[in-house]
């Protein structure tokens, strides 16, 4: 059982875990059954949570861990929707605009480049402690962010993105 202080540190968590887990899964609804799931997991595991470690990091690998259990476990019994649900409208009908191509050039990363450049601009995690948050090397986080980046800018200009393809020999 996590005491007052655990309590108000998970606590501290939940906006940070929200905008990451809206990023994540585009769908308000879903995303708040994603922290609710993320928080449950903590609070039933505090007790493996290492003091001295960054809880924030840790909440989010659990966050990581619980978004890919439920894709896996519904990837055959339902097709993701195409349409863009939920974008906040701002002040100017350019800026919307500008909004919705940004979210889906976000939502047409592949998953994993989508996590790491999340992690990184919106929730401000250092390479280090996304790392560890996904359980992959330090070089993978950074060639993921820099494909993401790039990907993310073509689609933002216009650019149609290309594959590239390497000749292995």
């Amino acid at each position: 059982m996590p005491d007052m202080d655990q309590s108000s540190q998970i606590a501290t968590c939940i906006p940070r875990l929200r905008r990451y887990a809206r990023a994540l899964v585009n769908d308000r609804t879903a995303a708040d059954d994603l922290v609710q799931d993320t928080l449950e997991r903590a609070w039933t595991r505090i007790q493996q949570f290492r003091a001295g470690t960054d809880l924030r990091a840790w909440m989010f690998s659990i966050m990581h861990n619980v978004h890919l259990n439920q894709v896996r476990s519904r990837r055959d019994a339902v097709s993701f929707d195409e349409e863009v649900h939920g974008i906040p409208q701002r002040a100017t009908q350019s800026d919307a605009l500008e909004m919705r191509d940004m979210d889906r050039a976000m939502q047409a990363l592949p998953v994993e480049q989508r996590e790491v450049l999340l992690l990184v601009a919106l929730e401000d995690l250092s390479y280090e402690e996304v790392a560890k948050t996904l359980g992959i090397p330090l070089g993978t986080v950074m060639s993921r962010l820099s494909r993401a980046r790039e990907r993310v800018r073509s689609l933002m200009n216009g650019i149609p993105v290309t594959q590239r393809l390497v000749v292995v020999k």
